[in-house]
C-alpha cells in the first residue's frame, strides 16, 4: 500500500518522537487514513514486541482488524465480548485488537502480560481522559514503564475540557482539515445557513460544555421547528444523498416521518438501540442509494465511512468543536477511486471538481442562541484566522441564503477585517499627528515584553494540557538566547511557542530583517520593528544622537 506524503511524514515524526516521549498523539482529519498510519507503524515495530489496539466501538474494532491484516499480513486476535485472544505460550498473537469495555469488564486486561507489549494504540483518543482508559493505561505503564503509547484522533479538543496533555506527552504530528482540503485529499466544504424563526436556544442550560441534551430535544421536537428543518432540507438536498444528525430519538423518528411524506420510502432513521442486523441493512440500502436521507442520533460520529454522502444536515446544534468536527467528517471523503494514482495536489483538486461529488454542503440551522456560542464550519476551518475574522465570516454566511464556500468566506472576512484595521490605523495616525501639533514633546514607548507582539506575529494556539507542562529544551532555550530573547521570557514559553518563535527569528535573519533586540528598541519608539538591519541601525543611531527622542518631523510609525 502506497502511503500519502503526509502519512509518511506522520510515521517519521512519531518514530523520531519516541526518543524523547513515551506517549504521543497523532491528529489527522476524518478520511485521511489514521488507521493506515498506525497500522503501518505496527508493521514496522512488529519485531520489537507485541501491539495492543484499543477502541470503543465495534465498527472501529473490525476496521482495525481488516487494515492490519491487509498491511501486515497478520490476522490479529480479538478481545471483545465473546471473542477472546489466545494467550498460550505458543499461540500468542503479535497483535491484539480489543474494546475498552471488554478490557475493563472483570479486569480482563489482567490476562495480558504488559511486559510483552511494545506499543499500545488508542483509537479515537479524545476519549482517553475517561476513567476506563486511564485505568488501562496505568496498568500497562505500571508493569511496563517503557511501553510506547500512541493515541490517534481527528478531534483532539473535548467538550468537557479534560486535558489530553494528562495522557499524552506531545502531539507528534497534526494535519489540519483545511490543509487536507487545500492539498486535494478531502472535498471542499460549503455551508448554507437556514434561519428558523421558532428555534430558540437561549434558555437551554449548558451541561458538560454543550447544550443540555434533554432541553435541546424539547426545542427541536416542537412541531413547527420540525417542519422548519424538514422542508428547507428537502428543497436544498434535492436528489443528493444526505446524512442528518438529530438531537433525540423522537426528533430523528419525526424528521424521517416528515421526509417520507414528501418522498415516500426515501428516508430511514437509526439510533443507538437499533438492532445491529437492522442497522446493517439500513446502511446497505443507504450505500446502494435506495435510502436517500438517513437520520441518526449519535450513531455515526465515529467509525462510519460512506464517501457518497454529499450533504450533512446539522439538525443538532452544538457548542462542542469536537462533536461538530465528527459530524462534518462523515461527508468530507472524496468518492471512491477519485484520487487513485494522483500525486499532484492541483491534479487531485481538478479530479474532485470533475467528479459527481465536487464538495460537501452543510445545512446549518440558525436560531436565537442567546448567551451560547455555537460551533459553525468557520470554527472548524478557521484555525489560521483570528476570532474576529471567524466571527465576521459567520456573519457573512448568515446574511446570504446561498451556499457559501467556507474558505472563501473566511478569506473575504480576513480582507474586510484588515480593511477596517487599516482605516482605524489611518484615523489613529491622523489623530496622533494632530496631537503632536499641540504638545511640545511626545515620547512614545511600548513596554511590551511579549516577543510575539514585538515581532508582530500571531501567538501560537495553546492546546489545553499538551504543552503547558513541557518547557523549552536546553537546546531551544540556548538558541533563543542567542537571538537575544531574555531568559525570563523564555522561561514563560512552552516548547511549541519556543519552536514557533525561533522559526520566525531564523526567517527574519535570512530575510535581512533587524534583530530581535533592534526590533524591541524600535517598537519602543513607535517604529514597526520590521525594518532591515541597515535601516534599524540608521534609525537607532539617529535616536541616540537626538538624546533618545524621536524627531517629530520624521515619518510616522509604520504598522
Amino acid at each position: 500500500m502506497k502511503l500519502r506524503p503526509y502519512q509518511n511524514d506522520a510515521i517519521e515524526a512519531i518514530e523520531n518522537g519516541w526518543e524523547d516521549n513515551t506517549s504521543q498523539l497523532l491528529v489527522l482529519p476524518t478520511g485521511t487514513g489514521k488507521t493506515i498510519v498506525f497500522t503501518k507503524l505496527i508493521d514496522r515495530m512488529i519485531m520489537g514486541g507485541r501491539t495492543l489496539v484499543i477502541a470503543h466501538r465495534e465498527e472501529l474494532i473490525w476496521q482495525a482488524v481488516a487494515k492490519i491484516k491487509v498491511i501486515t499480513g497478520i490476522q490479529p486476535s480479538i478481545e471483545m465480548a465473546d471473542y477472546r485472544a489466545d494467550e498460550g505460550f505458543f499461540s500468542r498473537n503479535p497483535v491484539v485488537v480489543s474494546s475498552i469495555q471488554t478490557q475493563n469488564a472483570c479486569k480482563r486486561y489482567a490476562k495480558f502480560d504488559p511486559t510483552q507489549f511494545e506499543l499500545l494504540v488508542i483509537d479515537e483518543a479524545h476519549h482517553a481522559p475517561a476513567t476506563s482508559y486511564k485505568k488501562l493505561i496505568d496498568y500497562y505503564k505500571k508493569h511496563n514503564p517503557n511501553i510506547k503509547i500512541l493515541g490517534v484522533t481527528a478531534t483532539p479538543d473535548r467538550a468537557d475540557k479534560k486535558a489530553l496533555g494528562m495522557i499524552f506527552d506531545t502531539v507528534a504530528y497534526e494535519l489540519k482539515i483545511q490543509d487536507a482540503i487545500d492539498d486535494g485529499w478531502l472535498v471542499p466544504i460549503s455551508q448554507r445557513s437556514v434561519i428558523v424563526n421558532g428555534l430558540d436556544f437561549s434558555c437551554i442550560k449548558t451541561t458538560a460544555g454543550d447544550l443540555n441534551g434533554k432541553q435541546l430535544a424539547a426545542v427541536m421536537e416542537y412541531e413547527s421547528n420540525l417542519h422548519g428543518i424538514a422542508q428547507p432540507t428537502l428543497e436544498i438536498v434535492g436528489d443528493r444523498k444526505a446524512l442528518v444528525f438529530a438531537s433525540s430519538v423522537a426528533h430523528a423518528e419525526r424528521l424521517s416521518e416528515i421526509f417520507n411524506r414528501y418522498k415516500p420510502n426515501r428516508s430511514e432513521w437509526v439510533c443507538g438501540k437499533t438492532p445491529k442486523d437492522s442497522r446493517r441493512e439500513t446502511l446497505r440500502r443507504f450505500a446502494d442509494g435506495k435510502t436517500q436521507i438517513l437520520v441518526n442520533v449519535g450513531c455515526f460520529t465515529e467509525g462510519f465511512d460512506e464517501p457518497s454522502i454529499e450533504v450533512i444536515v446539522l439538525a443538532r446544534p452544538t457548542k462542542s468543536r469536537a462533536l461538530f468536527a465528527q459530524m462534518v467528517g462523515r461527508g468530507t471523503r472524496t468518492l471512491t477511486g477519485t484520487l487513485d494514482g494522483l500525486d499532484d495536489a492541483d491534479v487531485r483538486k481538478e479530479a474532485i471538481v470533475n467528479s459527481t461529488k465536487q464538495n460537501l454542503e452543510l445545512i446549518d440551522f440558525v436560531g436565537n442562541t442567546g448567551r451560547h456560542r455555537l460551533i459553525h464550519a468557520t470554527d472548524l476551518l478557521g484555525g489560521d484566522y483570528t476570532d474576529e475574522e471567524v466571527s465576521f465570516a459567520n456573519t457573512i454566511m448568515e446574511a446570504t441564503e446561498k451556499s457559501t464556500d467556507v474558505k472563501e468566506a473566511l478569506e473575504q472576512s480576513k480582507e474586510e477585517v484588515a480593511k477596517q484595521a487599516e482605516e482605524k490605523r489611518l484615523r489613529d495616525e491622523a489623530e496622533q499627528q494632530r496631537r503632536q501639533q499641540i504638545r511640545a514633546k511626545v515620547d512614545y514607548s511600548s513596554k511590551s515584553n511579549d516577543p510575539f507582539a514585538i515581532l508582530q506575529i500571531k501567538p501560537v494556539e495553546r492546546h489545553e494540557g499538551w504543552y503547558t507542562n513541557k518547557p523549552c529544551s536546553d537546546r531551544l532555550s540556548a538558541g533563543l538566547k542567542k537571538f537575544g530573547v531574555e531568559a525570563d521570557i523564555i522561561a514563560g514559553l512552552d516548547s511549541r511557542e519556543g519552536s514557533a518563535l525561533i522559526g520566525k527569528l531564523i526567517e527574519r535573519s535570512k530575510n535581512g530583517k533587524c534583530t530581535y533586540k533592534q526590533a524591541k528598541l524600535l517598537r519602543k519608539y513607535g517604529y514597526s520593528g520590521n525594518e532591515s538591519k541597515k535601516e534599524a541601525s540608521s534609525i537607532i543611531d539617529g535616536l541616540a544622537a537626538n538624546g533618545w527622542r524621536r524627531n517629530q518631523h520624521t515619518e510616522a510609525p509604520r504598522y
